[in-house]
């Protein structure tokens, strides 16, 4: 073979030889499959053009001996935690669907912040998050709507098995059950999020619109909720609450604190429901609640039709109720708007009055105790009673008349009581000048129903202290 042939192909093996020791090492730093095939690509290029120089005996001949090959730097990518945001999004001619966001939900990780875009995202099943630590976010609870007008699987929008959650910007419409369900989760903040059944109310509606459960360290805020067959904000069974800056309506019951212990309502409208503001205990429940504070609310106009469920339990909520409590004790009612919800404006009873004896329940207690009310702005209201208030209203006032701006069944614990009178810290306490209270005598079959100035009812418990929720 000619010399100059011998050394073209010593060059062009060389070349090649050179070409795979740089593949390995861009391999190593962690490039593309791509990026590697291309750079290998053009090194092998350059090396097998320079192999086709001048074969001119004066040049120099190369052998692999004169190749030196400099080492390559390599950069490690970080891998330390961070942050991840993950913006569901898709080509824009493949729309966002279930899968899509489902499979976001599925894969998050703690420290997920997955961000939905505005629009209009239909689906027909429910999604479902079992993750710590992550935020779903959207771009405003009237901009990012997830609808769930075309459900057919499942009990809940949206369900949540997970602490440390936020949720926020975003609307839930339309479920055929609970729009958003959060169960057995610590430190749940639920903001700027709208639940709502688009269309008239009515009993097909899904039962709770937001509906944390079994949770610890709650806030809720800035949202709205409208719609829902039983409660439009609820929180049952659980432990350090705030609802704040809310606007509930047209459900049955705008607001509910259901067997919670620590609990602040402020700052809410509740408006067009059935009832506004509801505080129960009930029975068979994993605790008893206690401890809530519902101040610097507007609760005007409940007037709507109950359009619960026959036999759930709020459907002995009269039409026209402003706040009720029902079998709870610890509660400071004031600096309230309660207007013109015309059943009544507030009404106090014990389980055993609506048939809750909870006997079943060694741990419950039917009788509202420590019951504090004072600085509302109390009107109107009382004048077209529904359900219980109505009997009641035909009993005590028979020649006609409105119902006082505050009724009491008059029930309280015999087992309890001293020298024929309850304890100082379990009396129900009243400090509204020019307010009457209705004694419905309810342990009599409403025998001895009486109505007294609300000066009869004078007295001071000591305060409830604030909720206070980590980094709130």
């Amino acid at each position: 073979m000619h010399p100059a042939g011998s050394r073209r192909i010593a060059r062009a093996m060389l070349a090649l030889r050179v070409a795979a020791v740089v593949s390995c090492v861009i391999r190593a730093a962690g490039y593309s499959a791509a990026m590697r095939r291309t750079s290998v690509l053009l090194i092998a290029l350059a090396l097998v053009a320079a192999s086709c120089g001048s074969d001119d005996d004066s040049s120099a001949a190369t052998t692999a001996a004169d190749v030196t090959t400099a080492p390559v730097e390599t950069t490690v990518p970080d891998t330390s935690p961070v942050e991840t945001t993950t913006e569901v999004t898709t080509p824009e001619s493949e729309p966002i669907d279930e899968t899509n966001l489902q499979e976001a939900l599925l894969d998050a990780q703690p420290g997920d912040v997955i961000e939905i875009p505005a629009g209009t995202y239909s689906f027909d099943r429910s999604l479902s998050l079992d993750v710590d630590g992550v935020t779903i976010r959207g771009a405003g609870m009237d901009e990012t709507i997830l609808s769930f007008a075309d459900q057919v699987a499942g009990a809940e929008g949206l369900l949540v098995s997970a602490s440390d959650f936020t949720i926020e910007n975003l609307a839930i419409e339309d479920t055929v059950g609970d729009a958003l369900k959060i169960n057995e989760g610590e430190n749940i903040t639920i903001r700027g999020v709208r639940t709502e059944w688009t269309g008239p109310y009515s009993v097909d509606n899904g039962a709770y619109g937001i509906y944390p459960v079994q949770t610890s360290n709650v806030l809720i805020e800035d949202s709205v909720a409208i719609g829902a067959s039983d409660a439009g904000i609820y929180v049952g069974q659980s432990k350090n609450v705030v609802v704040r800056n809310n606007r509930a309506e047209f459900n049955v019951a705008g607001i509910e604190i259901e067997n919670t212990i620590g609990a602040d309502v402020y700052g809410n409208l509740a408006t067009n429901n059935t009832g506004g503001v509801l505080v129960f205990n009930l029975p068979g429940l994993s605790q008893i609640g206690e401890g809530t504070r519902i101040y610097d609310n507007e609760i005007i106009a409940n007037n709507t039709e109950n359009f619960s469920l026959p036999g759930s339990v709020v459907s002995v909520v009269p039409a026209g109720t402003g706040v009720i409590i029902l079998a709870n004790d610890k509660i400071e009612i004031f600096g309230n708007t309660i207007a013109d919800n015309r059943s009544a404006n507030i009404a106090i009873a014990a389980g055993g009055t609506v048939g809750i004896t909870g006997e079943e329940d060694p741990n419950f207690d039917s009788f509202p105790e420590g019951i504090a009310i004072y600085d509302n702005e109390i009107s109107g209201g009382g004048d077209e009673t529904d359900g219980i208030i109505a009997v009641l209203q035909s009993i005590a006032l028979p020649d006609g008349g409105n119902i006082p701006g505050i009724v009491w069944d008059g029930s309280v614990d015999p087992a309890k009581l001293v020298d024929g009178a309850q304890a100082d810290t379990d009396r129900i306490c009243i400090q509204q000048p020019g307010v009457e209270v209705l004694n419905a005598d309810a342990a009599n079959n409403f025998a001895g129903a009486s109505i007294a100035p609300s000066e009869d009812y004078d007295c001071k418990l000591e305060p409830l202290p604030a909720v206070e929720l980590p980094g709130a």
